[in-house]
Parts: C-alpha cells; sequence; structure tokens
C-alpha cells in the first residue's frame, strides 16, 4: 500500500528580500533535503486561498486536505473547539480568543509574549469566573490561542459581525480594528472589561517584573458555527494521522476523522520540537498510510518580522522533519510525499498573503523535472498550477498509474 506524507511548513513562502540579495528566504536558506526533493520530483503552484476569502491557515490548510473553503469553510473557531473537546450545538458560536499586549492604544503582541499555557490557563480562568455566563463561556487552549463560546439562544446576532485577526494589526491602533456589524458593541465590551480583570492579575504583574510583555487584553475573532464536512477516509479512502503543535489544525484532523498524535515537545513556537514531530509521524505509517504533519515556526518568525529565525525554522524544517522522511522512504517501494507551505507570510509585510504557494511532488513514479531547488522561483517555471487548491490533494493521492487517473 502507497504511503501518503504531507508536509507542510507554515508561512514558509515569502518574497526577495533586499537583505538576502533579492532572494526569498527559501532560495536562500540551506535545504538540501527539499532541494533533493525538487530535483528529483516535481515542483508546481497552487492557489490554496479562494478568491475573497482571508488569507488564513485554516482556509489554506482546509484546501492542502483536499476540501473545498467555499464549500465547507465555517470558521476557525470551531475548527479549535474541536481539538479542546467544546461540544457544539447546531446555533452555537465559538471565536478564537487571543491573549494579547496592548500599550495605550496600540495592539503591542497579538501573543502576550508567546505566554506559557500553564499561565494562560490561569488567566482565561479568571476571565471565565467572572466575565462568564451559562451563555457564554471561556475555554482555555495553548499559550495565546482560547476560545469563547456563545451558546445558542443568545440575544447576539453575529451574522453579519466583522473581526480583525490580532496577528494581521501588530502595532495599529486598537479603536480603528475593532469588531464592527451586528452586537460588534457587545464583544467589544468583553474585550475591554477583560483589560481590568488582566491588568492586576498575579500573572501579569510577574511578567511585568521579568520584563515580559503582560497579557492585558483580549482579542475576540474567527467566529463561526460547527461545520459539516465528509470524513477523510470517505473522501480518499485512507486512514492516517495529523500531527500539530496548534488546536487549529488539530481540530480540523479530528473533523475529519484522522488520528491526532501529541508530540510533548510541540510548542507552535521556535522551539518546537521537529524530530518528536518526524519521529511521531513515521511511526504513525506503521498503522496508517497517510500523515500530516505541520511546523507553525516559519510562520510566527514571518509575523513577527525576524528574518534570522525564519530561515533557522525552515532550516530546521528541512534537516530534522523533510530529511527524516526522505530518509523513510529509501526503503519504501510505494511512496509519495508532498513539501509546501499553507501560504506565503511575507516577512515585509508580517501577516498572510493570497499568493500561489509553491509545492512538490517526489516518489518513485513521479516523473522528475530537473528543477534547481525547491523555491517560489523554481516553481514559477512550472507548467503545473493548481488556481484551486483543494484539487492539489486529490492529484496527490488520486493520479496514479493504474488506477483509471493519469501519473503525475
Amino acid at each position: 500500500m502507497t504511503k501518503y506524507i504531507v508536509l507542510v511548513g507554515d508561512g514558509m513562502a515569502d518574497y526577495p528580500i533586499e537583505e538576502l540579495g533579492m532572494r526569498t528566504p527559501l532560495e536562500a536558506a540551506r535545504t538540501p533535503n527539499m532541494d533533493f526533493i525538487a530535483q528529483n520530483g516535481l515542483l508546481g503552484q497552487a492557489k490554496t486561498i479562494p478568491e475573497k476569502m482571508t488569507p488564513a491557515s485554516d482556509v489554506a490548510n482546509l484546501s492542502i486536505l483536499g476540501y473545498d473553503p467555499k464549500k465547507y469553510y465555517s470558521g476557525r473557531g470551531p475548527l479549535e473547539a474541536a481539538n479542546l473537546g467544546v461540544a457544539l450545538e447546531e446555533d452555537d458560536v465559538v471565536f478564537r480568543c487571543n491573549l494579547i499586549t496592548v500599550g495605550g492604544d496600540t495592539l503591542i503582541d497579538y501573543s502576550a509574549g508567546h505566554i506559557k499555557s500553564k499561565e494562560a490557563e490561569k488567566l482565561i480562568r479568571s476571565l471565565d469566573q467572572k466575565l462568564g455566563t451559562n451563555k457564554m463561556r471561556f475555554f482555555p487552549g495553548v499559550s495565546y490561542r482560547h476560545l469563547l463560546l456563545v451558546k445558542r439562544g443568545c440575544e447576539l446576532k453575529l451574522e453579519n459581525l466583522k473581526c480583525q485577526a490580532p496577528h494581521d494589526i501588530s502595532g495599529q491602533n486598537i479603536n480603528k480594528n475593532l469588531p464592527k456589524g451586528d452586537n460588534a458593541d457587545i464583544i467589544i465590551k468583553l474585550m475591554q472589561d477583560s483589560q481590568e480583570i488582566l491588568l492586576n492579575h498575579e500573572i501579569n504583574l510577574v511578567r511585568l517584573d521579568l520584563k515580559e510583555n503582560p497579557a492585558n487584553m483580549i482579542w475576540l475573532w474567527g467566529q463561526g458555527r460547527k461545520p459539516n464536512m465528509p470524513k477523510f477516509i470517505d473522501k480518499f479512502g485512507l486512514s492516517g494521522s495529523v500531527i500539530s503543535a496548534v488546536d487549529l489544525i488539530k481540530g480540523l484532523g479530528r473533523i475529519l476523522g484522522l488520528n491526532v498524535i501529541n508530540v510533548p515537545g510541540a510548542t507552535g513556537y521556535y522551539d518546537t520540537d521537529y524530530e518528536g514531530k518526524s519521529s511521531a509521524g513515521i511511526k504513525s505509517l506503521d498503522k496508517n498510510d497517510f500523515v500530516f504533519v505541520h511546523v507553525e515556526a516559519p510562520d510566527e518568525a514571518g509575523h513577527n518580522g525576524d528574518l534570522r529565525e525564519k530561515l533557522t525554522a525552515i532550516e530546521r524544517f528541512d534537516q530534522l522533519v523533510v530529511g527524516p522522511f526522505l530518509e523513510y522512504s529509501k526503503n519504501k517501494d510505494d511512496f509519495r510525499i508532498l513539501v509546501l507551505p499553507d501560504h506565503a507570510t511575507p516577512l515585509s509585510l508580517k501577516t498572510h498573503t493570497s499568493d500561489p504557494i509553491p509545492f512538490v511532488f517526489y516518489g518513485k513514479d513521479i516523473t522528475k523535472k530537473d528543477f534547481l531547488g525547491y523555491n517560489e522561483k523554481e516553481a514559477q517555471k512550472s507548467e503545473l498550477y493548481f488556481d484551486n487548491g483543494y484539487q492539489l490533494m486529490e492529484h496527490f493521492i488520486l493520479s496514479r498509474p493504474g488506477s483509471g487517473h493519469s501519473s503525475i
């Protein structure tokens, strides 16, 4: 049975940078394993963000997994709720709730200094105790990423509520970016009321003493209702696993019926356990035929505008994730590897874009096309292009010699 391996370096794609001699981080980084795959495989481009949709990881990874976001996307909050075990009824609405750092009227840090999960949990429990009701509940997640559940029957009308993602407005004026639309005033009040509770909490007093960014406000966004999607095995005939540090990806995996593997050292930041992820992914292929490994670190570096960390994250992804899977594949007669970012997170913008992303297919049945390496410039030379990103997975899995579908 063919083993299908999907390796996602979140936000790896970028724009040419003057400091790098007008090369992108993917061109400048030392990536011998991804370059080998490109030189011996097939590069292409895919548009993972449909027109008029927000360039976000939830939309992009839904596309990568083979699901049309225009048909199945219902918001980020519900995906994360699935991993946290927050049960949703049909008319419930769930928001993503960031712990952030504000200074005056400015959003200083969308992650409150990438606050540790244990500290964050205490803050979210305190908010739930003081702001929560039988219709509104706060649930702790990982680091700065949490949830607000608004139960059905609540008087809020949320259909036309527009909320900004905090990582898109770092350094900007808060008042200009507050939620707008139906009942926005109620959501804004929750955000403002959180400041008084968080400001003097012992966790934040300690963080201030240590000169760390305090988690002195919440930011609500990414709202949505319970999604309805076919299982991955029903769509593609494969059982498999998902490995990631973030609730968004793990929740999406659970909804699709994939096995979610928790790696203890996976943090969703620069210090994530790359080796732990690849080791767990390879082991999972003993029982399953599909694995999806997601690494958040390049995206975080992009949001932080940190060139050095983005280069490091890309190189670690290549060495510690792509490398072990490439070595694993040497002993397999039938395998396919797909390497790609979910979207671009350019350092110059510190946010996501809708640009087509470079991908590479590699396997013994995939025709070599003699590309020089894995990067945006080489991918642009390819004739292989998917305007609908969700078709990429269909091509990756279903396009097989002798299967009724053409080989790649």
